[in-house]
């Protein structure tokens, strides 16, 4: 399973914010990944902002790419919106790559 997961944050990372040129990943967005039994892989996520114009695109895009990983049998992602995202959620990577630190 630690395999599969290695997996899915490799996948996590080639998927970018549309509005800022930094992986969802090191952003912060991805709250949970979880690797159920059968391979099953549940994803809990959240958007820089409610009003987000990724709200609809990002989500599928997730489920389309980890549905890419083989070996992965179903893929269920969540968004939620509790806690809400911030900064501070940002990796030291994503923080550089913005210039921040």
């Amino acid at each position: 399973m630690d395999d599969l997961r290695e997996k899915v944050i490799e996948k996590l990372q080639t998927i970018f914010d549309p509005e800022i040129p930094v992986s969802i990943y090191e952003l912060g967005l991805i709250y949970e990944i979880n690797i159920l039994p059968i391979n099953n892989v549940q994803i809990v996520m959240t958007l820089t902002a409610p009003g987000c114009p990724a709200a609809q695109s990002l989500p599928v895009e997730v489920d389309q790419k980890l549905r890419e990983i083989e070996g992965v049998n179903d893929v269920h992602v969540a968004v939620t919106w509790t806690p809400p995202w911030d900064k501070s959620r940002m990796s030291e990577v994503a923080q550089v790559e913005l210039g921040w630190l």
